[in-house]
């Protein structure tokens, strides 16, 4: 079957577009970057894609709030087309920046494909510090971007990744399945003696989905984590793996959420 393509939206200050591309492509899609402004020129660009990823950066550098000035963008120029697109079979990822844009935009959680209203929202982190680190996660729902993944490590770099809901919100979440991912304590905050929670996130979220499983955000960036020599204890597991006459693995974790996005369509 055709490889799927992937539109990866770039511009005003998102940066993390040039990785998130590769990870796509080095999982077997053929993907590209596309400028928000090019979109608004051309919005049937759109309809070539089954895969948009939002990726991680500084969109309109924070102000107003992490992710909103673009999503109003989005929302005020293209949301038929963005509409109708979620609206299909059609996969969508917000990583980081790209999960506080989603947010802003109405597309996660969205209770009853109740797409364009606000429900939750990612707070200053509670240190009031930007914090980047690795984290763990315990995977918590069935959607095809985590597909055969139980737990896994990814890094984080965000001052405002601190997920927040009303407690009515929280229990609806939780009462259809919607949260993705948890922070927990595992292999690598153990091994960086760091507690699980990096950012004070309610309840230890750290992704959720819309209730079809298609449409992720998550503040960790798997397009980070693509290689075995991504890990920060990597020169230890090396050691681990020689001195158990095991061969090195090539690639790292994060690899297999891109993955896992592409055989969706094949």
């Amino acid at each position: 079957m055709a490889k799927p393509n992937v539109i990866v939206l770039s511009g005003y200050g998102l940066n993390c577009e040039e990785e998130t591309k590769f990870a796509f492509e080095l999982s077997g899609s053929k993907a590209e970057i596309i400028h928000i402004n090019d979109l608004i020129q051309k919005p049937s660009i759109f309809d070539k894609y089954q895969i948009m990823a939002v990726p991680g950066g500084f969109a309109y550098g924070d102000d107003t709030g992490s992710g909103n000035a673009y999503a109003n963008k989005l929302k005020n120029h293209l949301w038929e087309k963005i509409e109708n697109f979620v609206r299909k079979d059609r996969l969508v990822i917000g990583i980081c920046n790209g999960f506080q844009i989603l947010v802003n935009l109405g597309l996660l959680p969205a209770f009853d494909k109740n797409y364009g209203n606000r429900q939750v929202a990612l707070l200053h982190n509670n240190s009031a510090r930007y914090t980047v680190r690795w984290v763990d996660l315990k995977i918590e729902n069935n959607t095809p971007w985590f597909a055969h993944i139980k737990t896994i490590s990814l890094p984080i770099a965000h001052g405002e990744g601190r997920f927040f809901a009303t407690s009515e919100i929280l229990s609806k979440l939780k009462k259809k399945k919607l949260v993705a991912a948890r922070y927990v304590k595992r292999e690598i905050c153990t091994y960086q003696s760091l507690p699980a929670n990096p950012n004070g996130a309610l309840d230890g979220i750290a992704a959720i989905t819309d209730e079809s499983g298609r449409i992720l955000g998550m503040m960790p960036h798997p397009e980070r984590a693509i290689f075995f020599t991504h890990l920060p204890h990597w020169p230890l597991l090396k050691e681990q793996y020689l001195r158990n006459k095991k061969s090195l693995p090539k690639f790292g974790p994060g690899l297999q959420i891109f993955k896992n996005a592409v055989s969706y369509f094949l």
